[in-house]
């Protein structure tokens, strides 16, 4: 009886260890499903609209280094500092209307007048030397440097324009064109040192108002856009596609 009511018992258990391995397969199974789907939080960081879509951040977008440095504001001193040195010169030679041609003149007069005097005063003197004026040049590494980096950029700014010009792009064309026509009004308010400054201001400002209320700004972007692109729409059956244009040449040769 005893080995009957042994034998009548295993069977249950035998079912309670292949109910617990699928139930443990079933859970390994979806673990390894779930590690190779993306978390929720990269799913939605994947989906956030970011402005003329921006995948690297701010800082990257402005070059990174120094420069991105001064503009983000990383170090408040020599941001102000910067920011400090424009304003003066602003204000010296548009408010205060001070010439470049004659700074540069009263610069020299007065550095060449202090070098003068100190080195005529230290030979009346015989326990000061004479002040010891460096040599200055300008190295031709630098200036080469500079001249291969502009005109890279130069011929890609000629390149673009070359391609919007060819009219295989309408939305890009509209848009240069009006960027242009608003920097024409905007120039014609204002002169090139002023237009420069309003610029350098806005260096300082707007990315760093950006980077501290980007979700904000996305968003509202994102709404701007989609208003657009309805009104882009609407302008593109109405009018654009009215437009005649000559009959469609083949280029295929039977």
């Amino acid at each position: 009886m005893a080995d009957h009511a042994g034998e009548s018992g295993s069977p249950p258990e035998s079912l309670m260890e292949k109910i617990a391995d699928k139930i443990h397969g079933h859970d390994s199974s979806s673990s390894d499903s779930d590690d190779d789907k993306p978390s929720p939080v990269d799913a939605v960081k994947s989906k956030i609209y970011r402005l003329f879509g921006r995948e690297k951040p701010v800082h990257k977008v402005l070059g990174g280094g120094k420069p991105a440095d001064v503009f983000l504001w990383r170090n408040k001193k020599i941001s102000a500092s910067v920011l400090g040195g424009a304003t003066a010169v602003w204000v010296l030679f548009e408010l205060l209307e001070y010439h470049l041609l004659t700074l540069v003149c009263h610069i020299f007069i007065l550095c060449l007048a202090i070098l003068f005097l100190w080195s005529n005063a230290t030979t009346l003197s015989t326990s000061e030397s004479p002040p010891h004026i460096p040599e200055v040049k300008i190295p031709e590494n630098i200036v080469l440097e500079l001249a291969s980096a502009l005109r890279i950029e130069l011929n890609c700014a000629l390149s673009m324009l070359r391609d919007i010009a060819s009219g295989r792009d309408l939305k890009k064309f509209l848009a240069v064109v009006a960027g242009l026509w608003v920097l024409s009004i905007v120039g014609s308010c204002c002169n090139f040192l002023t237009l420069f400054y309003i610029s350098f201001v806005l260096l300082h400002t707007v990315p760093v108002v950006y980077e501290k209320y980007e979700d904000q700004v996305d968003s509202f972007a994102e709404k701007a856009e989609i208003e657009f692109k309805k009104h882009y729409a609407v302008f593109n059956e109405k009018v654009l596609t009215k437009i005649p244009r000559g009959p469609l040449k083949d280029k295929k040769k039977d």
